[in-house]
């Protein structure tokens, strides 16, 4: 066992720029093509030795978050412990700053960032890939949560890709009241396209571009969410939510995956702001925050 007793990791949220979703597949799942971005909102998951496995948490809406080993984090300590033969005995406790069920791979982010510190933690010393594989065994967003910055996921959204962004992206994340349940948003989405031929998922060449050159005029005009109809025939008060982002100015914006949160992408960080401070007086959210992106992975601090 490593001689550090407690490791604590960094891991960011995600916002899907575009995210196209074929047919069911017979296991159940969606292929899709889902272009990952990572932001700079954070959770921080701490791991420490400890005699059996223990998950904490603390911070906004934490009551939400399961304590027991259905925990994406706890599920990547008891998958790396059972790799390599050792007790998952670690206290683990996530910091939240990430929504709770807000479309933006929070519980991902904790599954990857539990792996990564109970890696340094015990000193396991897994390969890249390794990690990955364990990432995907756990769900479809978390090994994004891994690597950050900006990919293409295929498959389930396992796969990934590196995309090249060529500058800074400024984002208003507005948070709605309660969740919204991802496999709920699959199941509406197969109810509202019943009947219909769904194209195979693919990524927008104009879209890729935007990323490459850092142009967030061009990347609004790129945006898609596939989901967005579903998560809207869920919560349809996220229409004026949408609506009173557009009237503040925000170039663009979206669903954030399944929702319910809400991102809208900003000319520059002045409009940020602005656009957060509006969507709060509109009274459409709860709360908003601005962030940055591309963001790093998963990272020790």
């Amino acid at each position: 066992m490593s001689a550090t007793a407690t490791v604590t990791v960094r891991v960011p949220a995600k916002v899907n720029v575009r995210l196209a979703v074929g047919a069911a597949r017979p296991d159940g799942f969606h292929d899709l093509a889902n272009v990952f971005l990572a932001v700079g909102l954070y959770d921080e998951v701490t791991v420490t030795e400890a005699d059996e496995l223990r998950v904490t948490c603390a911070g906004p809406d934490a009551g939400q978050v399961p304590l027991d080993r259905t925990n994406l984090a706890a599920r990547a300590a008891l998958a790396l412990a059972e790799r390599y033969g050792r007790s998952p005995g670690v206290h683990l406790h996530i910091a939240k700053d990430i929504p709770v069920a807000g479309g933006m791979a929070g519980g991902s982010a904790d599954g990857a960032g539990a792996l990564v510190a109970c890696d340094a933690l015990w000193g396991t010393n897994a390969s890249r890939d390794e990690l990955l594989d364990i990432c995907a065994e756990l769900g479809s967003d978390v090994p994004f949560s891994l690597v950050g910055g900006a990919a293409l996921g295929t498959g389930r959204g396992e796969k990934l890709r590196p995309l090249e962004v060529g500058g800074t992206f400024h984002w208003v994340f507005a948070m709605a009241d309660g969740g919204l349940s991802t496999p709920a948003v699959f199941r509406e989405f197969d109810r509202l396209n019943e009947g219909a031929r769904i194209p195979e998922p693919t990524a927008s060449d104009d879209l890729l571009a935007a990323l490459a050159k850092g142009d967030a005029h061009a990347l609004a005009g790129a945006l898609s969410n596939d989901l967005q109809p579903a998560a809207l025939s869920l919560r349809p008060s996220l229409a004026d939510t949408l609506a009173a982002g557009r009237a503040a100015g925000a170039l663009a914006g979206l669903v954030s995956g399944s929702g319910p949160t809400t991102a809208f992408l900003a000319a520059d960080a002045e409009s940020a702001t602005a656009v957060a401070r509006a969507l709060l007086a509109s009274g459409t959210c709860r709360a908003a925050r601005v962030a940055e992106a591309p963001a790093a992975g998963a990272m020790v601090v």
